[in-house]
């Protein structure tokens, strides 16, 4: 993990972190021990609502934006998407100019490729392979295809590197689109609303008044802000769990994550389905997709008065739940 390979390299001396000046961190979780850092130099960079909570709450310096210079070294956690890694060793390199750059990742988030390609655009001072990962230091990248660009998706719909389905519109949401019942109108909240596909459609419902998407990767709500030009819509960068509105909703919907990682984890959706219950009117109405695998029945039940099957496709299914318990949340 980081913090062994990080602390193994500074004992050892296979690098010097500069004396003076802010060190950025790109990409750290909740997950992430940077004790090895100085913490009074630190500045992390992070664009998911939890883990800012979190890292804010343990003392660090959190950026919302990636800079553009003004560091002296700069350590990235390496993501599992591809272009948003080079994304994030473009930035880091530009933030530090000649300094020192690290990249740190887990074999099983593609940490053996990136360092394939890294090592044909930079000038490697060594690379550590420890607790199956790896850590690769380095100065002077010549990498300028490796900053990010938009992506164009059908429909005008723009992505970023790294946001939930950033190379094509994901099918369990186009599955909701298909069946979403005719009782979409009020106030609606889509939760986890990435960067707005469901949303755009549930504005083309003439009886919604109002919608807040509620979204934790900043980047994906900036997208959504480009995708969903609407007045009706208010955005907020949230962690869903801990979101609450100004007024009870009459409907929510919602495509929940389920991963972590790598690892599938159906207490993220379970988590939404609780959130959802506690964010409607007593009368509310909440709407889902989900993996057909994916034990969600018995959640609603617990949380809502009626439980209902909308169909949906092979691989997908949507349900709904009505009249939410006022101990749902």
């Amino acid at each position: 993990m980081l913090h062994t390979r990080l602390n193994i390299a500074l004992e050892d001396g296979l690098f010097t972190l500069p004396d003076s000046g802010q060190i950025l961190v790109i990409g750290a979780t909740c997950d992430h021990n940077l004790s090895a850092l100085p913490k009074d130099r630190v500045v992390v960079y992070s664009r998911f609502a939890p883990d800012v909570t979190k890292l804010c709450a343990d003392g660090y310096d959190v950026i919302h934006d990636l800079p553009d210079t003004g560091f002296a070294a700069a350590l990235i956690c390496a993501p599992r998407a591809k272009a948003l890694a080079h994304d994030w060793v473009f930035s880091a390199q530009k933030a530090v100019g000649d300094g020192l750059v690290i990249l740190d990742g887990q074999k099983t988030d593609g940490m053996d490729s990136l360092l394939k390609s890294l090592k044909k655009k930079a000038q490697i001072g060594g690379i550590l392979s420890k607790a199956h990962g790896k850590m690769v230091w380095f100065t002077k990248l010549d990498a300028p295809d490796w900053a990010a660009s938009d992506t164009e998706l059908p429909g005008g719909f723009i992505t970023r590197p790294g946001v939930f389905s950033a190379e094509k519109i994901d099918k369990g949401s186009e599955a909701l689109v298909a069946v979403m019942p005719d009782e979409i109108n009020g106030r609606v909240a889509d939760l986890g609303a990435g960067w707005g596909y469901l949303s755009r459609h549930i504005l083309d419902r003439g009886g919604v008044t109002a919608l807040d998407l509620i979204e934790a990767d900043r980047v994906a709500l900036d997208c959504a802000r480009v995708n969903v030009a609407d007045p009706r819509a208010r955005f907020f960068w949230e962690d869903v769990t801990r979101f609450k509105p100004d007024t009870p909703y009459d409907v929510v919907i919602s495509n929940p994550p389920f991963h972590t990682s790598r690892a599938g984890d159906p207490d993220i959706g379970r988590s939404f389905i609780q959130a959802a219950a506690g964010l409607l009117k007593p009368s509310g109405r909440f709407v889902m997709v989900a993996n057909r695998h994916l034990p969600y029945e018995d959640t609603l039940a617990k949380h809502f008065r009626v439980v209902e099957d909308l169909g949906g496709t092979p691989g997908f299914k949507i349900l709904a739940g009505l009249k939410p318990h006022r101990t749902g949340r």
